[in-house]
């Protein structure tokens, strides 16, 4: 991905970009300069085609000469106010990121009347609301779902969000706190704090014997003294801490990979996880109804009684 945002790319287009405009106005220069001279008295060429159609030797038309003008004028002027040359930004200050967050504030202040229809229902509640879910998952389907999936299912290192399985918690002033003010998952290295390799091996089997999953019994047991290393933020009961956003080892989900070879590898090279806050991007109003739609895929019951009840 480098090999595309150095700086050769930005140099590379403006060399193409001048000089296609360069060479077409030295290539108008040039033929301005050239007579038209025809080899015959009836100004023609001496190129017939079809017995009697004959090509006239005739100058440009002025008004497609200056038009060609016109346009090279026009795309130097356009090289100045936009940011069309390289790192040069322009004289009128455009940028592409400037152009949508307008256009946003302006989608925004069309739909504040909408989410502020919503603003004081709660998210139990708003989750059962068709017309709420429906904008919920478009916010979702739009932001969220590159990451989480479309079936908010997840993948590995990404969060399924339809299940009971919450690092941060999966309460709605939780899920609201993630959306607004995103999380950065850390797991340092640790394999120099618990031993050698062996000593990493056998903490990689104790961790698979928390949740009941295949593991060297002998293993575990010599790894369950140095697991202490890891209680700190997974709790000498393995069950996590959501207060750090450290992980349950007891559930059997694994969000980084099952198995030995996947524990040794996050015990090495411990790993970051970041998802983006969204305050910058939505209204609090909006984020209550994405909230609503989050909180909903895990609660599906509730809200199919929600709904029920509700439903004339």
């Amino acid at each position: 991905m480098s090999d595309f945002t150095s700086s050769f790319w930005p140099i590379f287009i403006s060399v193409i970009s001048l000089g296609g405009v360069i060479g077409c106005a030295i290539l108008l220069w040039i033929t301005s300069k050239i007579k038209a001279s025809s080899p015959n008295a009836d100004n023609t060429n001496g190129h017939v085609w079809d017995e009697n159609l004959r090509e006239m030797n005739n100058p440009l038309p002025r008004w497609w000469i200056w038009m060609f003008i016109i346009t090279i004028v026009f795309s130097l002027f356009y090289f100045a106010a936009y940011p069309a040359l390289g790192i040069y930004g322009g004289k009128l200050g455009w940028t592409q990121v400037g152009q949508y967050e307008q256009e946003v504030a302006v989608a925004n202040e069309k739909l504040a009347p909408l989410y502020a229809g919503f603003a004081s229902t709660p998210v139990e509640t708003l989750a059962s609301n068709p017309e709420a879910k429906a904008i919920g998952e478009r916010l979702f389907m739009n932001n969220c779902a590159l990451c989480h999936g479309s079936d908010a299912h997840g993948s590995k290192g990404f969060p399924n969000l339809t299940d009971h399985d919450w690092i941060y918690g999966g309460s709605p002033e939780k899920i609201a706190e993630s959306i607004t003010n995103g999380r950065n998952g850390i797991m340092p290295p640790m394999a120099s704090a618990i031993g050698n390799e062996e000593d990493v091996k056998n903490v990689a089997h104790y961790v698979l014997s928390l949740s009941a999953s295949e593991h060297d019994t002998a293993r575990a047991e010599l790894g369950k003294e140095k697991f202490a290393i890891c209680a700190a933020c997974h709790g000498a009961d393995g069950k996590g801490n959501q207060a750090v956003g450290a992980l349950n080892l007891t559930d059997n989900i694994w969000l980084h990979g099952a198995g030995e070879e996947a524990i040794i590898k996050r015990i090495n090279n411990g790993i970051n996880n970041q998802m983006p806050a969204q305050a910058g991007k939505y209204s609090p109003e909006q984020i209550h109804v994405l909230t609503a739609y989050v909180w909903g895929l895990s609660n599906s019951a509730n809200t199919d009684t929600a709904a029920n009840e509700t439903a004339p």
